[in-house]
């Protein structure tokens, strides 16, 4: 994209960001691709990043959110339905999102960089489209569980494997995919699952195994429209176990499954989220009983992988249309990209984007491999990256949309959805507090992760000493008592993170853009305000690198 010349536009009107291609504009994704041994996926994702660009595709996104889904409880005959129904563009998103592999890819592709080509699905389209990513990636992340009940993913996998958007409403029988949500939160404990009420009573065997009768509720109850859902609930005998609890019975009758009514969210408009009252619904054990909360959390920890790529993705779309916009609005005889406070803070917003998906996609790769150092990097650093990625999304897209002046601020441009978007990924899959918390767990469980993964870490800081420094200070915070740690844990955590981040734009960013990386983040006065340093005397530079 280059520099219009002035009076391009006769009312000095930035032209909207269309017809580009999301993944080749992007040499920071590419690259991350390239580096995780996916280059077998980077056709398909050059023709992905020119759907996601496509103006069609963004007209399709705006619709699904301003048309929203809307509950029907009963048929006009009086029967109970309890259906959600969606205006057209929904399924168009779900189509892409399901045929771009955002449904199944790591799970059904043996390559262990079938996660970085996932991760970069996963970065475009939460740029374009956010609120299909929910159904879509927890329908993904559902597969390792249901495959603790050989007899039930025998006979879905298929359906889980599929490739195709089914949108029908019908019995899982009929049903060429299937998506799959998850029911954890209630209104008495929200994050604090153990004070969970709903109950579930044996009703005996079947062909996938002991089936039960499932009363209570959940507050929250994500994507109600999925063909089945992983549900908590507890038995007398064992207590919380994991259920899959599908739309349909077997029978093929209507589960009863009462949705009570859709959450109006501040943002992820597009997607039904919803409160249900379970009366007897019928659902089937996934895992050991008395062991659903570790069973459930396993795919938790997935979904927190996917809230650190999409909010990095959150964060490029910011700074892509904030630079797209200053490059083609004028003032004072030049464009705004060109005027020096602005190069600076578009400067500084590049430097966050960056390094937030090398964090997000260097995640990613260690998700394909159980070596030590690999599963280290998984347990300290996904509820870090979390944490880290979605706080800093909330700032970035806020600092965008101030970037547009009042253009920003109305419905008709796309920075209001894009803000009201990024906070839901803070707080879904558990928030700030409780994955700072995840991260002390980590260390005080496997001491040994935290060293392992800050060795590796001095050794790519060899020849910076204030990274070297901040290490050391890292895991000198690794020794503190429990009680004073816990008190410190966000900041712990962002200490952490940063130096992570850190290193990994030495190993990976061009060495002007990883010294203003350093820089800038070690500054005294970084952080409160973004654009106080981007930490180079060119940042033009930085922006001439940040879009291809």
């Amino acid at each position: 994209m280059t520099t219009p010349t002035i009076g391009l536009h006769p009312d000095n009107q930035a032209p909207e960001l269309k017809d580009y291609n999301v993944y080749t504009s992007d040499p920071v994704l590419r690259g991350a691709v390239a580096r995780g041994g996916a280059a077998w996926r980077d056709e398909e994702l050059v023709r992905q990043g020119a759907e996601y660009g496509a103006e069609a595709t963004l007209r399709a996104a705006e619709d699904a959110n301003r048309h929203e889904p809307e509950l029907h409880t009963h048929s006009r005959t009086g029967e109970r339905i309890d259906q959600v129904k969606f205006h057209p563009a929904w399924h168009t998103m779900m189509a892409i999102a399901r045929r771009n592999g955002m449904a199944n890819l790591p799970f059904f592709d043996e390559r262990p960089s079938a996660w970085v080509g996932y991760g970069a699905s996963l970065h475009m389209h939460s740029q374009i489209e956010s609120g299909s990513t929910c159904p879509t990636i927890m329908t993904k992340a559902c597969i390792p569980v249901m495959r603790r009940n050989a007899a039930l993913y025998a006979d879905l996998c298929e359906k889980l494997a599929s490739n195709e958007h089914d949108p029908r409403d019908i019995p899982l029988a009929g049903k060429t995919s299937m998506t799959v949500g998850m029911g954890m939160t209630e209104k008495q404990g929200g994050s604090d699952v153990r004070t969970n009420t709903t109950r579930a009573v044996p009703a005996g065997s079947g062909p996938w195994g002991d089936e039960f009768l499932i009363t209570g509720h959940k507050w929250f109850f994500s994507a109600p429209m999925c063909d089945g859902h992983l549900v908590l609930a507890k038995t007398d005998a064992h207590g919380s176990s994991c259920f899959f609890v599908p739309r349909w019975r077997p029978d093929g009758t209507k589960n009863p499954i009462r949705i009570q009514r859709l959450k109006d969210k501040v943002g992820n408009r597009s997607n039904a989220s919803s409160e249900v009252e379970f009366d007897e619904a019928w659902g089937v054990r996934v895992g050991d009983e008395g062991r659903g909360i570790p069973t459930i959390i396993e795919m938790a920890t997935v979904t927190r992988l996917d809230c650190a790529l999409s909010s990095a993705g959150f964060m490029r779309h910011a700074f892509a249309q904030a630079l797209h916009y200053t490059r083609n609005r004028f003032a004072f005889g030049k464009a705004l990209a060109e005027q020096p406070v602005m190069t600076e803070l578009l400067a500084d917003m590049a430097l966050e984007s960056e390094s937030a998906t090398l964090l997000a996609m260097g995640l990613a790769s260690r998700f394909g491999s159980d070596a030590p150092l690999d599963t280290a990097w998984r347990r300290l650093l996904t509820p870090a990256a979390k944490f880290w990625n979605c706080k800093r999304a909330v700032a970035l897209t806020g600092e965008a949309m101030e970037v547009f002046g009042g253009n920003g601020y109305v419905e008709d441009g796309p920075m209001g959805r894009l803000f009201r978007e990024a906070p839901v990924n803070s707080i879904w899959e558990g928030s700030g507090n409780v994955m700072c918390l995840d991260v002390l767990r980590a260390v005080s469980r496997n001491p040994g992760d935290v060293q392992l993964v800050l060795d590796q870490l001095q050794d790519i800081a060899t020849g910076e000493p204030r990274l070297q420094d901040e290490l050391q200070a890292v895991r000198r915070m690794t020794q503190l008592p429990p009680l004073e740690l816990e008190r410190q844990a966000r900041r712990f955590t962002q200490r952490l993170v940063l130096a992570t981040q850190a290193c990994l734009m030495l190993e990976h960013a061009s060495a002007e853009t990883s010294a203003a990386f350093l820089s800038s983040r070690f500054d005294r006065d970084w952080g409160p305000v973004t654009g106080i340093s981007s930490g180079t005397s060119d940042p033009a530079a930085l922006l001439r690198a940040a879009w291809r």
